[in-house]
């Protein structure tokens, strides 16, 4: 969002993007205006026991006045940030829906989403698959009457499709098409490759030497022991590489022994540093592996949980890394996995014809120009 709406407000739009307190000040600095989102737990506990859509209905009540007084031409709201789009829609704008990351809804054929198997290579195996698709719509026509039933409260009249939080005007996939499976897209869907942003950050300096560098990158959401740093520490220190690792401003729950090859930082800049790497070793959170792969480096991957699984998988199948289960993630399977990854020059090749589409293809413009031409009515 920070990337769309910055490129947004360069072109002289009037952008006020709506996120949490913590992202003010670089909201302000991209140009745009601040709107404070309304922050609630939206799982229920004893405390303040809440459903993900009462939240959402809350949330309308909150975000609908911020909607009128801005008066916008049109609104664009996460994938999970429901209230601004239907808060859009309570006020007659046209609304669009950015995924920052893989589409949520395979093609028919593949595995259901987030399972973390890929795409079939055979009939027989999308056969397979598909004889899941009555569970999976299930699933589907209750998150439906979910949302139909918060529309009603709302005012608004229900939908008939499932991914009806989906817009059928304009919806942005913020990933490399070459994540994507094989799929004929509707006329509103658009991959336009990924929407590529970080804060300032200064630069660290890696170990010295000439030796392969391997960024480990941990997830700052899950792993709360991280136990793939502490692998990355006890497994990668004899191999003739460098290690530059990260704990992403999660302390390790305790004393760790850093190797010779390694050093250990608070934090840094990925847009910086991977493009030094010959490898990224990283939990493959969405926004960590296509900020990779966009800078020519390959991935092992440890997926955790969510849409982990599916990422791992898209990566193998589009041939840019390696996959190792989390269950399996230690010191010595890590250390296997890093040198096969280092091993396989076509992983690096295939890292960089992604780099190479990247740089040929302005994500954030290409998002933007679709954006103008919905406030102007073309959509």
């Amino acid at each position: 969002m920070l990337a769309l709406g910055s490129e947004l407000a360069r072109r002289g739009h009037d952008v006020t993007l709506e996120t949490w307190s913590r992202w003010r000040d670089h909201v302000e600095a991209g140009g745009m205006r601040f709107a404070a989102a309304p922050e609630y737990a939206v799982f229920p506990t004893m405390e303040r026991p809440m459903t993900m859509y009462e939240a959402v209905v809350r949330a309308v009540e909150v975000t609908r006045p911020a909607v009128a007084r801005a008066r916008p031409d049109a609104v664009v709201a996460d994938i999970l940030t429901l209230a601004p789009a239907l808060a859009g829609e309570l006020e007659g704008v046209p609304v669009a829906t950015l995924i920052p990351h893989v589409h949520p809804a395979p093609p028919a054929g593949a595995a259901p989403y987030s399972f973390g198997a890929r795409w079939p290579r055979t009939a027989a195996g999308r056969a397979l698959w598909r004889r899941l698709d009555p569970l999976v719509e299930k699933g589907l026509r209750y998150g439906q009457r979910e949302l139909n039933e918060t529309r009603a409260q709302l005012g608004l009249a229900p939908v008939e499709r499932v991914h009806g939080g989906l817009s059928e005007r304009l919806c942005l996939v913020a990933t490399f098409p070459q994540l994507e499976y094989p799929r004929a897209w509707p006329e509103h869907t658009h991959v336009v490759g990924p929407l590529l942003w970080e804060p300032p950050t200064e630069p660290v300096e890696p170990p010295p030497g000439d030796e392969p560098l391997v960024l480990v990158a941990p997830s700052t959401a899950q792993d709360q022991d991280h136990r793939l740093l502490r692998a990355a520490l006890a497994g990668l220190g004899e191999l003739p590489i460098r290690v530059l690792a990260t704990w992403n401003r999660r302390p390790l729950p305790g004393p760790a022994a850093v190797p010779a090859n390694t050093r250990l930082v608070e934090w840094l800049s990925y847009a910086q540093t991977m493009p030094r790497c010959a490898l990224v070793v990283c939990h493959v959170g969405h926004g960590t592996m296509v900020r990779a792969l966009a800078s020519g480096t390959p991935v092992v991957a440890t997926p955790v949980a969510g849409d982990m699984g599916e990422n791992a998988a898209r990566l193998d199948w589009a041939g840019a890394g390696v996959r190792l289960p989390w269950r399996f993630t230690g010191p010595r399977a890590l250390r296997l996995a890093v040198e096969r990854a280092l091993g396989e020059p076509a992983l690096a090749r295939r890292a960089a014809e992604l780099a190479a589409w990247s740089r040929a293809h302005d994500a954030a413009g290409r998002a933007a120009d679709l954006v103008e031409q919905l406030a102007r009515g073309e959509r």
